[in-house]
């Protein structure tokens, strides 16, 4: 007889597996792959090999060496997914030895610290890229323009994010919105084509590996608060359209604000989680140091989440409706 083995989430139901779920997310990340390499060419598949790679490997190291596994989880796809997230959220130029380094902090720190996959209270890429950005600005605020497929390192050639002009005024600079719409501007592997992110979270949707409450909650809420400062005054903000667009708004929407591990269980909570997301989106965005603010949104909404988990419960199993104030 086989022991009963307890565990802790992410828990997947149904016919589906923690593997089978976290190659989906991969599989849906492919047409922005494509995009990222048809902008930025060598550069950015240096960047995204490197990020897998470096994740894998720290994954495997720190379970077998410092933390003593039996059974290494390195081919569960979650370090494959985690450095192909960290790898959308760098420039296609940021050197080889700073990419090492936010693997390193994402799966050392963010996720083996706390015990592996199922543990960690922060999503690991982005505790990555918050640690890069952190201690690296100069770098990792470094964006290339697009069409340089074959220029590296200081060959490449600079300009600014549709954000950082947002957030410098400079708002008859920003580009038409069929741009990022399509992925014709500088930023980050994940800012580029926000078509291919959207076609991503339509298949995992379809697939059932997340559901809409996250993603539409989140975007539904910047469009609205964006949509009210607009009409209120459009010489000082933008459309709704072209901030949902901009930055890593839909990546974080759709890849990593989902994440299994670090987002709330009931589909309330989610709304719930979503809609902070959002607003803490547009407060940092319009008034804070830096011009995007889903990362940050997204790591504090992941503190909140046992919160939310405990105040929104699902209904207990065999329990009855009270009537009149009678079971």
């Amino acid at each position: 007889m086989s022991k009963l083995i307890v565990s802790l989430s992410p828990h997947v139901h149904s016919g589906d597996s923690v593997q089978k779920n976290m190659y989906g997310v991969c599989i849906a990340l492919v047409p922005a792959l494509i995009a990222s390499l048809w902008f930025f060419g060598i550069g950015a598949a240096i960047v995204l090999a490197t990020s897998v790679i470096s994740c894998v490997f720290f994954e495997w190291a720190i379970a077998k060496f410092l933390l003593r596994l039996p059974n290494c989880t390195v081919c569960d796809g979650s370090a494959v997914l985690t450095g192909l997230l960290l790898g959308f959220n760098l420039p296609s130029n940021l050197p080889v030895w700073i990419i090492i380094i936010g693997a390193l902090v994402a799966i050392g720190i963010g996720k083996m610290t706390y015990g592996g996959l199922g543990c960690n209270p922060f999503n690991p890429a982005l505790v990555g890229r918050v640690f890069l950005l952190i201690s690296f600005p100069v770098q990792m605020t470094s964006w290339p323009v697009p069409g340089q497929l074959t220029a590296m390192g200081a060959d490449v050639v600079t300009a600014a994010t549709p954000l950082a002009l947002l957030a410098s005024g400079h708002l008859d600079e920003l580009p038409e919105a069929t741009d990022l719409l399509f992925g014709n501007v500088g930023g980050s592997l994940g800012e580029v084509s926000a078509l291919c992110l959207l076609l991503g979270c339509a298949f995992m949707i379809w697939r059932k590996i997340i559901t809409w409450h996250i993603p539409v909650s989140i975007i539904a809420t910047v469009a609205v608060l964006s949509g009210i400062l607009y009409a209120a005054d459009p010489t000082t903000y933008v459309s709704p359209l072209v901030q949902v667009l901009s930055g890593g708004l839909i990546l974080g929407a759709c890849f990593m604000a989902t994440d299994y591990v670090s987002s709330p269980m009931t589909h309330k909570g989610q709304l719930i989680y979503g809609v902070c997301i959002g607003f803490l989106t547009v407060l940092i965005r319009l008034w804070g140091a830096y011009p995007e603010g889903m990362s940050f949104a997204i790591l504090i909404m992941n503190a909140f989440t046992p919160l939310i988990n405990t105040y929104c419960k699902p209904k207990r199993f065999g329990e009855v409706a009270k009537k009149g104030g009678k079971k």
